[in-house]
């Protein structure tokens, strides 16, 4: 062993006797330089591995970004197209609304149109019966009410006390109004007949109902006979219920017996009339 040492010893200091000293300085320097340069290329290396973990970050954010970007950009077309949906739907409602009213509004006017044009007919009415009639006679008045034409006479013109006989000068004046009745075919005529509240018994009537109802039907033969078509007559009965006064004297009883004539137009007619603009404007509008 000791003699293998002394060999390396020997070998070592051949080997460093061989290389002259310049030469071992610059090999020295030259190493210090290499691992100068060595030690900044891993300075570097380790720089650009933090710049590098540090880029890669960057991009995991900027990725989650995008993402979300994305999201918000997808809900807000998602967005844009439920309310382009609602919009057009509005824009439909609104269109189907302003139709409706459109529709309504010109059903409204058929139906005043209907209306109008049977207020002419009434009015056209009156004038007729007020000149057939004549309106200088307190006992016979001849007016509108609720849209019907009404000529009231006092049963002292129609008839005598306690009878339902019709008198000569009633047919007189009941031949006048059949000339305006005739004159409107589409129309009726409804004789309605009030009494007082003095109880009636006398022969065949019970009452006041009986005696009103009984003049009601005696004035429409007349009017039958005056050729009036018996479709446009109705004869109605009212006793002593609907008064005009009360029945508490001589003066105002004779107010309240009194016979009407109601002359109105044929209401099945008239409702006609206005189904078939309603059938004419749907027509129309389809």
């Amino acid at each position: 062993m000791k003699k293998l040492m002394l060999l390396s010893v020997a070998g070592m200091f051949i080997i460093t006797s061989c290389v002259s000293k310049k030469d071992y300085m610059a090999l020295e320097k030259e190493q210090k330089e290499t691992q100068d340069l060595l030690n900044s290329a891993t300075v570097k290396l380790n720089s650009c591995l933090s710049e590098k973990a540090a880029a890669q970050a960057r991009v995991e954010t900027m990725k989650d970004q995008l993402a979300d970007l994305r999201k918000s950009n997808q809900d807000l077309i998602d967005t844009k197209g439920n309310l382009t949906t609602l919009t057009q739907k509005g824009a439909e409602n609104l269109e189907k609304s302003l139709e409706s009213l459109k529709e309504r509004d010109l059903k409204i006017t058929r139906l005043q149109d209907a209306l109008t044009k049977k207020d002419s007919v009434t009015l056209a009415i009156v004038t007729s019966l007020k000149k057939a009639v004549g309106i200088n006679d307190p006992d016979i008045e001849v007016n509108v009410e609720k849209g019907v034409v009404f000529i009231s006479i006092a049963d002292k013109l129609l008839f005598q006390s306690g009878s339902y006989n019709v008198t000569d000068r009633a047919k007189e004046i009941l031949g006048k109004v059949a000339v305006v009745i005739n004159s409107k075919p589409n129309f009726e005529a409804m004789v309605e007949s009030h009494t007082d509240n003095v109880p009636y018994a006398k022969g065949v009537l019970v009452d006041n109902w009986d005696l009103s109802v009984k003049r009601a039907t005696s004035v429409v033969r007349v009017l039958e006979d005056l050729k009036v078509n018996p479709q446009q007559l109705i004869a109605a009965g009212r006793s002593y219920h609907v008064p005009l006064v009360e029945n508490d004297t001589a003066e105002n009883r004779a107010k309240n017996r009194r016979t009407r004539i109601i002359v109105l137009p044929k209401i099945d007619q008239f409702y006609q009339m206005v189904e078939e603009e309603m059938k004419n404007l749907s027509a129309g509008t389809n």
